[in-house]
């Protein structure tokens, strides 16, 4: 069954009700993808910048410490070897990326996944628009309870369009900003309730009051019977005209045969 919700204004007032894409809100949640996508992201989020220097990096180390032999101890080569004070580091780490690759079509799977968890618990929310002419996080404050969003973590998602709706929550403490096109499993994840705007809603169909289904469309050989809307209705078949004697029988219209001895009778 598809799932619908109520499209609200920034005072709460239900305005019209959505349905939400079953291929985008109504799936079965894959935990393991889950799991391998939000730890591949948050491994690309590491900066990688950590490193030490091996004791070919160190200053000094350039004299033997003492004579190869006859002072009772183990033979050394350089003060800057990995047990000395001072000295390099063994297997110390280095530089590195911890970019994991990972196939869009997991990253998609993740995301429909995470959204279809929050739908599944009700903590969906669309408004029909952020209506502030100026940025104001007084309205914006204002705004949250009367969504029953007031004390939630919320992650907000808007368009590049929505700069004031940004500059408005941006401040809030328990708000997240994004826009639709960053949008992804890990903040969905982090976050209690999703508010959508009403121009970028996933795979929406808006209504004025029940949520609205799509009928198939008609076949092109079913349009003429149906009376499908576009489509011109058949012309009636022409009678078929009466075919015309052979020969090789009586008709109707033929006359009858007369007996030769009767006529001379």
């Amino acid at each position: 069954m598809t799932a619908s919700v109520d499209i609200r204004d920034t005072s709460g007032a239900v305005t019209a009700t959505v349905s939400l894409d079953e291929h985008t809100f109504g799936i079965e949640p894959n935990v393991a993808v889950l799991h391998q996508v939000v730890t591949a992201q948050r491994a690309a989020a590491r900066a990688g910048t950590q490193s030490t220097k091996t004791r070919a990096e160190v200053s000094g180390g350039g004299k033997k410490p003492f004579k190869q032999k006859g002072t009772g101890r183990a033979r050394q080569g350089s003060e800057r070897a990995p047990h000395y004070t001072g000295g390099g580091v063994a297997l110390g780490p280095k530089p590195r990326s911890y970019k994991q690759r990972t196939p869009r079509k997991m990253i998609n799977l993740a995301l429909r996944s995470a959204l279809s968890d929050r739908a599944a618990q009700g903590r969906v929310v669309v408004v029909e628009s952020w209506p502030w002419s100026v940025p104001s996080t007084k309205d914006a404050l204002a705004a949250l309870p009367s969504l029953g969003l007031a004390g939630a973590k919320t992650l907000v998602v808007l368009d590049r369009q929505e700069e004031i709706a940004y500059k408005s929550l941006r401040n809030l403490p328990e708000v997240q900003v994004i826009l639709a096109g960053e949008l992804n499993a890990y903040d969905v994840l982090c976050n209690d309730w999703i508010v959508f705007s009403g121009s970028n809603l996933p795979g929406a169909t808006a209504g004025s009051a029940e949520p609205v289904t799509l009928s198939p469309r008609p076949s092109p050989s079913a349009g003429a019977d149906s009376g499908a809307p576009g489509t011109q209705p058949a012309a009636p078949a022409a009678p078929a005209a009466p075919a015309a004697p052979t020969g090789t029988g009586p008709t109707e219209d033929a006359a009858p045969e007369v007996d030769s001895n009767q006529e001379e009778a």
